[in-house]
């Protein structure tokens, strides 16, 4: 152990030590468990591949892992603020990268630490590499022969090379002065720039805002020798581009009325007194890490509409290389890139300079202890954990390379495209997407018991930027309207929703009249039913769906399941022929869509209420464009047992065989033979269930929440439900769990629900 008394380093000390050690390892991709997997994957099978790559390089992209790959490389030469500390201890670094490509794009990464400090040597090893990689990110190699490395590497290679210390600060850096310059009210043109630190960021980043309109002319800098002047004999090319002629040899003699301060240079170059003598509201952009060139609460004492950007998380408008790389080479390599250009960059900037613009996502909220900011001079520039990054900017970039004539793999269809990096960010996207179509195209009244919740006001926002329904919100005005404004939503009640005023809705007594009427017989009496009324939010929002003031409703998030079930239930009655409600909840993760019953109503069901639940759940299958395939699941395997438990899910089958004979079921079986169709005909060849099951028929209450809840959290799947099924009126109850896209989610599901039933009435009359 170290003796260190810092908590943070020992912390991440053992973080890396922790088992496995590292933080990145390589899993296959196939099945590998049979004598013909491994023909397929290996000799003889593996040489039909080959010859097809001989035939068509292009084809390498199919069938091989090349077109997801990227290098992340190094020499170690300038790592982090750590200098050249060499290859190998460099390696946790590029570790750390390759995570954050697969975790927030889904690129695989190979990281590659290479012994060579000789430029050209080094860019021989590289470009050697081309056959291995769909892309090479440079990392951490020191000026100026990164220059000279990343242009001999783009010259050479028909992959995207990608300086990241470069250009993907000078990405972030740019997205940021554009969202700067409006705020202040200035051009790009009439501003004046000093800027410290002229290494590869530096430049980098200077030869972005020249890009993005700023005047040469108006751009001063400094190095650590002083102002770069025309008459220094000690400047590389890339520094001699930005000379000036000029007696001025600090910071000190050109910080006068400068529009903005670029630092990428050391701790503390900036003081408080250049802050007083710089223009109006001065934009400062102190990255230098750990310790940037001043403080932001240094700034705010002596100008206080200053607006601050660092290279920190715990100050606002951290500047992030995690904004862009990930989501850049994503964007690459769909469309198979053969470089990355400026074309490609400056798509970035502008995408992320409007993605601050708009309002910011729940995701984004809840990874940043909640707080919500809305674009001004504390937000220019959006969270690295907001998931819109990965669309807008990937579709961004490869609209760019198409455009700009690298793109191999052209993407024909870019919404199609949209979608599918959608469904990387919240996975159930495919699933739900024809739902969401069918949602849009008629749209449902849907009531939420729960209107003042945080959760459900974010997802008001989706679902009103989607079209899915039209939200009608229990709560009380005032709170739902200091709420939308702490949180910087977009929607407004009257244009994207209504209220229903919990405390003084001019409707109260026709509800409590109602309710009472329903359970009068039941020992309610008027003075019980207006207390109810006024306190259950569930009861009113059940009550609007009786009346016909709302199709559907969601409630949950809030309080015990069982208890508003049973305010649901005593409103609105079952389905014809139904004896009993039943609950289904989905898992969807890396191996597909599974759903699990019942999962939150019954405790012990009979036979028959587990044939009614299943019959019930393979309806809503279909409505995802789901085809059933049914386990009746047990402790026994097609009659192994014969206690009262094995023998209620052979009875299940046979009413449903009996009732929906073309339905694809089998049981009563184990869970695993349900998932392995190689073990269950082994056991039993004559099932009538195919391939994978995908629905989880469950013996009681018990057994579905634990396997349903195991699955979801050990496979890190997104819950989908759960579907309150067998009531006459599309209802659900989530979970206090639920997150703001569950919400959206089951709001669509309620919604097409209500329009099938809407239909079948239409139909019956």
């Amino acid at each position: 152990m170290s003796s260190d008394p810092d908590p943070l380093k020992q912390a991440a000390l053992d973080y890396h030590r922790r088992a496995p050690a590292g933080k990145i390892k390589v899993v296959p991709t196939k099945s590998v468990v049979t004598q013909r997997e491994l023909s397929l994957a290996y000799s003889p099978g593996v040489a039909y591949a080959c010859e097809e790559i001989v035939r068509d390089p292009n084809t390498a992209a199919e069938m091989t892992s090349r077109g997801n790959l990227v290098a992340v490389i190094t020499n170690g030469s300038a790592v982090l603020g750590l200098g050249n500390i060499g290859p190998l201890a460099a390696k946790p670094v590029m570790e750390g990268k390759g995570m954050l490509f697969q975790k927030f794009a889904g690129i695989d990464v190979f990281d590659i630490e290479i012994n060579e400090p000789d430029p050209q040597k080094l860019i021989d090893i590289i470009a050697s590499l081309e056959p291995s990689f769909g892309g090479i990110n440079l990392e951490d190699i020191k000026a100026p022969e990164c220059f000279v490395i990343e242009r001999s590497l783009r010259e050479r290679m028909n992959i995207p090379v990608f300086h990241d210390d470069q250009h993907g600060t000078a990405i972030i850096v740019g997205a940021a002065f554009i969202n700067a310059m409006s705020v202040i009210g200035k051009r790009a043109d009439q501003v004046k720039i000093v800027h410290t630190g002229a290494g590869a960021a530096g430049i980098a980043c200077l030869d972005m805002l020249v890009q993005l309109g700023v005047a040469p002319a108006n751009i001063w800098v400094a190095d650590r020798n002083g102002v770069i002047h025309s008459g220094r004999t000690d400047l590389d090319e890339n520094k001699r581009r930005y000379a000036r002629e000029t007696n001025a040899r600090s910071l000190d003699d050109i910080i006068a009325d400068a529009d903005v301060f670029v630092g990428l240079s050391g701790p503390h170059v900036l003081t408080q007194d250049m802050v007083k003598r710089m223009a109006k509201q001065p934009v400062i952009f102190a990255l230098a890490n750990p310790t940037p060139e001043i403080l932001p609460e240094q700034v705010k004492e002596v100008c206080a509409d200053a607006i601050v950007a660092t290279g920190r998380s715990d100050y606002p408008n951290q500047v992030n290389n995690a904004l862009c790389f990930p989501y850049l080479f994503r964007g690459a390599l769909d469309v198979g890139a053969t470089e990355i250009n400026e074309a490609m960059k400056i798509a970035c900037v502008k995408a992320i300079a409007e993605l601050a613009r708009r309002e910011m996502s729940d995701v984004a909220v809840r990874a940043y202890g909640g707080q919500t900011r809305s674009f001004g001079p504390d937000y220019l520039i959006p969270q690295p954990f907001d998931p819109r990054l990965l669309v807008d900017l990937s579709s961004a970039v490869a609209l760019a390379a198409m455009e700009s004539g690298v793109a191999t793999r052209p993407i024909t269809d870019i919404a199609a495209y949209r979608e599918r990096l959608n469904t990387f960010v919240f996975r159930t996207g495919m699933l739900m997407k024809p739902v969401f179509e069918r949602a849009r195209s008629d749209l449902k009244r849907v009531v939420y018991a729960e209107g003042e919740e945080e959760t459900v006001l974010r997802a008001i926002q989706h679902i009103a930027d989607d079209r899915l329904a039209w939200p009608i919100l229990i709560g009380r005005p005032a709170v739902i309207e200091s709420r939308i404004a702490r949180m910087r939503l977009r929607i407004k009640a009257g244009e994207h929703f209504e209220i229903c005023n919990i405390e003084s809705d001019p409707r109260f007594k026709e509800y409590w009249t109602l309710y009472h009427s329903l359970l009068e017989r039941r020992g309610v009496t008027p003075d019980g039913a207006k207390a109810v009324v006024r306190s259950r939010s569930t009861v009113i929002a059940a009550l609007m769906v009786h009346r016909g003031e709302a199709d559907a409703l969601l409630t949950g998030l809030i309080g015990r399941y069982h208890k508003k079930l049973r305010y649901i239930t005593d409103i609105l009655p079952l389905d014809v022929d139904v004896h009993a409600p039943s609950a289904m909840t989905g898992v969807i993760n890396n191996n597909g869509v599974f759903f699990f019953l019942d999962t939150h109503v019954k405790l012990d069901p009979t036979p028959e209420q587990i044939a009614e639940a299943t019959l019930q759940a393979a309806i809503r299958l279909r409505l995802f464009g789901v085809e059933p395939k049914i386990a009746l699941l047990s402790h026994s395997n097609f009659g192994s047992h014969e206690d009262a438990s094995a023998l209620k899910m052979r009875q299940a089958l046979e009413i449903v065989r009996a009732r929906a004979p073309d339905l694809e079921i089998e049981g009563e079986m184990h869970a695993d033979t349900a998932f392995n169709e190689e073990v269950r005909d082994r056991l039993f060849p004559n099932s009538r269930l195919k391939g994978r099951a995908n629905l989880f028929v469950c013996p009681n209450l018990d057994a579905a929440n634990i396997g349903y809840n195991i699955t979801r959290v050990m496979t890190e799947g997104v819950a989908l439900g759960p579907i309150l099924m067998g009531v006459s009126k599309p209802a659900h109850i989530l979970t206090p769990a639920a997150t703001v896209r569950r919400v959206v989610n089951m709001t669509a599901i309620a919604a097409v629900e209500a329009q099938i039933r809407a239909a079948q009435a239409g139909s019956s009359t």
